[in-house]
């Protein structure tokens, strides 16, 4: 197969492999910005923060791109991924709620960097509409209709208080939107054809004190048993 010729995305991938697939592909764009046409497994494995056998097995199940002794070609694989996860250059985002969250979203460089292109924002604050953040005009909630223009191949951002998350995630639902990112610290009743994303950043961070905890913990008991100490 030609490597200019798009793929479809293989189905059946298990969700931690196609994080960890999105992971690699964002290590590849750092690399390919640095001006590198190569790459070891080690080295791609460390840049991504997995070990190499990991790496090789994720790889695994989109086939074999690497040369025994030489490694990975930077620009190819970052092809092949980007093929296989989704080619993001075709699919436009839409943030609804435009407060700090929302408004960092916007200028969040992750976006760009990886294809993904912002096309409009909405929010219910009548002072908001029809003020620019970055060149993006505000849209009321209720235009969401005649705003969208392919709304089945559109991604919905969520960055509303929790109180207004369901209502919204109706809304961008029953506008055809069928993939939805969800920053509201709140569970989401949606049809099983809807893909949802949900990142709480409060139990991200109860997550990280938790094992941060565990390690202090651990030297604790480490100095407390050394004999030698």
């Amino acid at each position: 197969m030609d490597s200019e010729t798009p793929r479809v995305p293989r189905p059946g991938l298990p969700d931690a492999t196609v994080a960890r697939l999105a992971i690699y592909l964002g290590a590849l764009n750092a690399l390919h910005a640095e001006g590198a046409t190569t790459i070891s497994s080690g080295e791609l494995a460390e840049a991504a923060g997995v070990n190499p056998a990991q790496l090789r097995k994720d790889l695994s199940h989109l086939g074999s791109y690497g040369t025994r002794g030489v490694g990975y070609d930077v620009a190819y694989l970052r092809f092949q991924l980007d093929q296989h996860i989704g080619s993001p250059e075709h699919w436009p985002v839409i943030i609804v709620g435009v407060g700090n969250l929302g408004r960092a979203l916007v200028n969040h460089s992750g976006f760009s960097s990886r294809g993904f292109r912002v096309t409009a924002l909405f929010d219910a604050d009548p002072r908001l509409v029809g003020t620019q953040v970055e060149g993006h005009s505000i849209h009321a909630l209720e235009d969401l209709e005649s705003v969208l223009d392919d709304p089945a191949a559109t991604i919905g951002v969520i960055a509303t208080p929790p109180a207004a998350a369901q209502e919204v995630a109706d809304r961008l639902v029953g506008a055809g939107v069928g993939c939805l990112l969800s920053f509201a610290a709140v569970g989401l009743r949606l049809p099983p054809s809807v893909t949802v994303r949900r990142v709480d950043l409060g139990s991200e961070l109860q997550i990280l004190a938790y094992h941060r905890q565990m390690s202090l913990a651990d030297g604790i008991t480490a100095l407390v048993s050394d004999p030698h100490d």
